[in-house]
C-alpha cells in the first residue's frame, strides 16, 4: 500500500455510525435506533478491506489481529474524539506509525487503529529544536533540518520510522554513547491520554505524564506532536570499519573507544563469513565539516586484523540502510527480532556462548553488538542494566523463504536467550518477538512497576490503549463499558 498523506487518505468508505450491540462500525446510518452516530472528524474513520488488512499486521508478519476500523486523523482532536468514543463503548485503540513493530505491538484486535501517517507536518525548525507531528518520519525531519545546518544529535539506524513510534520505545543509535536515546533529547510532547484528554507535557509541565509516555510503549497516551532537540550538524562523516577475528577482540576494542569517547558514532556487527561463521566488526565514525580527523590518533591501540576508512556525506551515512530496509520490507518476510541490553560484565560470556550455536542462517539478517554508556540515559521507562556500561545485542532476523515453523523456532530461541540475559541482570529493548505476559513485564520494570501501574490507572483507567503490548492483564469489554 502506498504511503498515505492528507491528499489520498480519503479513499476508504467513511464510517458514520457505531452499533454497540454488534461492535460494528457502519458506513450508513440505519433506522435502527441502537446505532450511535460517530462524532464529526477532520479526517476519516474507514473500514475498507485494504486498510483493515494493513493495520492487522506489521513488519514482523508474525501476528495478525484485525481491527474493526482505522482512523486517519486530520487533527489531534480526531484522536481525542476516537479515544473518548472508545472509552464510552468498550473499545481498544492503538496508534500505528510506519508499522515497524514485529510482534503485534501496534495492533488492536477488533478495536481501532490510529494511522498517524496523516499527522505528518513539520511545524517549526529552530537552531536548537524542531516541532513535528507524531507521524513525521525522522528521514523527513533530518532532510529539512540539515537545510538549516542542524540535526538531531542521535539517529536510529533506519530513518523511515515515525517520531511518535520511536519515542514510544526509546530510540537508540550509534551516538547514544554521548547523547542518550531519542527520548532523552525530547523537550515537550502533546499527547492524548487514555481517558481522552489533550495535554501538553514536559519536564516542567505535567512531568509525571511526560516521563510516563517517553519509552512508555503507548500505554498511557498517544503522542500527537513532539518537540525534539537539534544541534549543529556536520557535512561529512569519516567511517572506520575495523575487523577482528574473535568477538572478545571486538568488545575489548569497543570498550577502549567508548571509555575515551574518541568517536562520534560507535556500533558493531557480527558479519557472516563464507565458512558459516562470523567476522566481528567495529563500526565507528567521526563527523567533520572542513578539517578531517587524524586517523593515527583515532586508531591508536585498536590493532584490527582488517581496516577500511571512507568519507561520505553526513546525510548519506545517516540514511545508509534505507534502500536495503525497503527491499526487505517489500518481501514481507517473518521477522522474529530480538533486542536485549546486556550488562557489560556478562556480555562476553553470553555472546561467546551464543556463538557456539548461532549460525548466519539463525541470525537471519543483521546482528548488531555494541556498547553504550548509561549516564546520558534519563528516562525512567527505558529499562537498562545497572552499571556504567551495557551492550545492545540485536538479532534482526528475517526468515527467508517464509516458514512458520522456522519462525516459531527462532521465537523460542529468543525466549531462551532473553531468559539468560534476564538472569544476568539484563533487560530488553522492547521491539521484539517474545512471548511475554504481564508477569514478565512486571519483572522487566522491576522496582518501577508500582509507578507504571499508578500511571496506567491515572492516565488510562479503562485500559483502552495499546493492548498488543500485553503489559497489563486484559480487561474485558464489559468491565470497560460504563
Amino acid at each position: 500500500m502506498a504511503p498515505l498523506d492528507r491528499r489520498n487518505f480519503l479513499a476508504g468508505a467513511a464510517v458514520v455510525a457505531f452499533d454497540p450491540a454488534t461492535s460494528r462500525w457502519l458506513t450508513s446510518f440505519p433506522e435502527d435506533a441502537s446505532a450511535i452516530r460517530v462524532p464529526r472528524l477532520d479526517g476519516e474513520l474507514v473500514t475498507d478491506e485494504e486498510s483493515l488488512t494493513e493495520a492487522a499486521t506489521d513488519y514482523g508478519h508474525l501476528i495478525n489481529r484485525r481491527p474493526r476500523a482505522v482512523l486517519r486523523p486530520g487533527s489531534a482532536l480526531d484522536v481525542v474524539t476516537i479515544v473518548r468514543f472508545a472509552n464510552e463503548h468498550g473499545l481498544t485503540v492503538a496508534a500505528r506509525g510506519q508499522g515497524h513493530s514485529t510482534f503485534g505491538q501496534a495492533q488492536a484486535d477488533c478495536g481501532v487503529v490510529i494511522d498517524t501517517r496523516t499527522l505528518a507536518t513539520i511545524h517549526e525548525i529552530l537552531p536548537d529544536r524542531a516541532v513535528v507531528d507524531a507521524g513525521v518520519q525522522w528521514l523527513d525531519l533530518i532532510r529539512a533540518s540539515l537545510a538549516d545546518g542542524v540535526a538531531p544529535p542521535v539517529s536510529t539506524d533506519y530513518l523511515a520510522l515515525s517520531v511518535g513510534g520511536t519515542l514510544s520505545v526509546g530510540g537508540i543509535g550509534g551516538a547514544s554513547q554521548h547523547f542518550g536515546l531519542l527520548v532523552d533529547n525530547t523537550l515537550e510532547l502533546e499527547v492524548v491520554t487514555g481517558d481522552g484528554q489533550l495535554v501538553t507535557c514536559s519536564a516542567d509541565l505535567e512531568r509525571d505524564l511526560f516521563e510516563a509516555v517517553l519509552g512508555g510503549l503507548g500505554q498511557f497516551a498517544v503522542i500527537v506532536r513532539a518537540t525534539v532537540q537539534l544541534r549543529d550538524a556536520p557535512t561529512m562523516a569519516r567511517i572506520y570499519t575495523l575487523t577482528y577475528p574473535q568477538v572478545t577482540d571486538l568488545t575489548a576494542a569497543q570498550r577502549t573507544v567508548l571509555a575515551d569517547g574518541r568517536f562520534d558514532y560507535l556500533e558493531g556487527q557480527l558479519v557472516p563469513t563464507d565458512d558459516d561463521g562470523f567476522a566481528f566488526v567495529l563500526e565507528s565514525g567521526v563527523w567533520f565539516t572542513t578539517q578531517p580527523p587524524d586517523d593515527d590518533v583515532l586508531l591508536a591501540g585498536l590493532d584490527p586484523s582488517g581496516l577500511d576508512v571512507v568519507d561520505v556525506p553526513y546525510f548519506e551515512w545517516l540514511n545508509r540502510i534505507y534502500e536495503t530496509m525497503e527491499q526487505i520490507e517489500a518481501l514481507r518476510l517473518p521477522g522474529p527480532w530480538l533486542n536485549v541490553f546486556i550488562p557489560d560484565a556478562a556480555t562476553d560470556e553470553i555472546v561467546s556462548e551464543l556463538l557456539k550455536t548461532l549460525t548466519p542462517a539463525d541470525a537471519g539478517g543483521v546482528a548488531l553488538l555494541y556498547p553504550t554508556t548509561r549516564a546520558p540515559l534519563t528516562r525512567p521507562q527505558v529499562r537498562v542494566p545497572d552499571g556504567p556500561v551495557f551492550f545492545l545485542l540485536a538479532l534482526l532476523r528475517a526468515v527467508s523463504p517464509p516458514d512458520d515453523a522456522e519462525a516459531e523456532r527462532l521465537i523460542a530461541e529468543n525466549d531462551a536467550l532473553y531468559a539468560r540475559v534476564l538472569a544476568a541482570g539484563g533487560t530488553q529493548y522492547p521491539v521484539n518477538a517474545l512471548h511475554l505476559d504481564p508477569a514478565d513485564w512486571r519483572i522487566h520494570y522491576g522496582d518501577r512497576w508500582p509507578a507504571v501501574v499508578r500511571a496506567k490507572d491515572r492516565y488510562d483507567p479503562r485500559r483502552v490503549l495499546t493492548p498488543g503490548q500485553g503489559v497489563f492483564e486484559d480487561v474485558s469489554r464489559a468491565a470497560r463499558t460504563p
